[in-house]
């Protein structure tokens, strides 16, 4: 049986410190919105759940646009 290293203090990474703000602006309705979404999700961190929202769609289109060897529709072709 293999056991695990717990990782001590000295060991773990710290948070790199965020010195970039940006802001928004919302209509009424947007704001509405996340609001209702916080309050049934339950989310407590408003920052980091649009951070994180925010992130999620920067990298998923850099993800699209990465240069493959074929274009899409020679990928979506192929019978796998």
């Amino acid at each position: 049986m293999v056991r695990k290293k717990k990782k001590t203090k000295s060991q773990r990474v710290p948070p790199k410190k965020r010195e970039h703000r940006t802001s928004f602006m919302l209509t009424a309705e947007e704001n509405s919105a996340i609001e209702m979404y916080c309050k049934k999700y339950k989310v407590r961190n408003r920052s980091k759940f649009m951070r994180e929202a925010v992130l999620r769609t920067v990298m998923e289109k850099f993800l699209d646009d990465y240069p493959t060897l074929f274009e899409k529709e020679d990928l979506d072709e192929l019978i796998v």
